[in-house]
């Protein structure tokens, strides 16, 4: 009895924390239940809105599954797992005004330093954690990638936008050649498709993921070009088609959500670059001198 309150009491009630533990489990969960959080973590509106019946059609298991996902992380049935989905669907939606009226019954009595301070902090949580949890080999390994390219193509839309925006100045700064898949007359497709096994792509989702981001990502990786993905998660979509991939959790403030630890990333990548081809030309010069 002991032993099931105290799990009981360690069951996630928010939809981060939940996410969290997903992501802790996914390498020891079974085979099948590891296919139902993935689909929950990459559809969590679904999740949310759907029946049993239909949540397990479209992630392609018995609905049974989903029961055993839900005991599996301590819950007492789906529905109470789905109730998570639902309240993260609730805070996700609120429209921006809504987000105001949020923070003004706040109660804080220095609203405009309140405000900053808020979005500083979060801002410090989500650098610090992307510092903690980065793995400076994958970095490496994705610079070999972007620096042998002839050309780097950039993807991103609505929120992850300014991220390949800043790369695009960055790179031009830096004499690196890109393309940004990005054009004010719908041909962000045909642009893609210019794109050869010689060349690679940065490409920036976050959830919920935007669907012409994804779909050009998978089309570079179905024709043979590196990808290197950044991320919210190790379930999204994005992973799947990744050479390699970052996982960026960013923290918000009332609801606004910020991009400084992307931002930070992302930045590391043109200075990286350039610096790798600076000393592959160097040491070419050097070899040729020798010569």
């Amino acid at each position: 009895m002991d032993n099931e309150i105290e799990t009981r009491t360690k069951v996630p009630r928010d939809f981060e924390s939940l996410r969290s533990i997903i992501i802790e489990r996914k390498n020891s969960m079974p085979k099948r239940l590891a296919q139902v959080a993935a689909f929950a973590l990459g559809n969590p509106d679904e999740i949310a809105f759907g029946t049993t019946a239909s949540i397990a059609t479209a992630a392609d298991v018995q609905p049974s599954t989903l029961v055993r996902l839900a005991h599996h992380l301590g819950y007492g049935g789906f529905s109470d797992l789905q109730s998570i989905f639902r309240e993260r669907l609730r805070d996700r939606t609120l429209s921006y005004e809504e987000r105001l009226i949020t923070l003004e019954q706040s109660g804080i009595e220095d609203e405009e330093a309140g405000i900053l301070s808020g979005f500083l902090s979060a801002a410090s949580q989500s650098i610090n954690k992307l510092a903690a949890t980065i793995e400076t080999d994958t970095f490496a390994k994705a610079v070999d990638v972007l620096a042998a390219a002839e050309t780097i193509y950039l993807i991103a839309k609505r929120r992850s936008y300014p991220l390949t925006a800043h790369m695009t100045y960055a790179f031009s700064k830096l004499n690196i050649r890109h393309q940004i898949v990005a054009s004010p007359n719908g041909i962000d497709g045909e642009l893609a498709r210019f794109a050869t096994e010689r060349d690679a792509a940065i490409a920036a989702s976050f959830s919920p993921y935007a669907a012409d981001s994804l779909a050009q990502a998978q089309d570079l990786a179905g024709r043979n070009v590196p990808v290197i993905a950044i991320t919210d998660s190790a379930f999204s979509p994005l992973t799947g088609c990744a050479t390699h991939w970052f996982e960026v959790a960013e923290a918000d403030f009332a609801g606004f959500r910020s991009l400084s630890a992307s931002m930070a990333l992302i930045m590391a990548f043109p200075v990286a670059i350039a610096e790798r081809r600076r000393k592959e030309a160097v040491a070419k010069f050097h070899k040729t001198k020798m010569e």
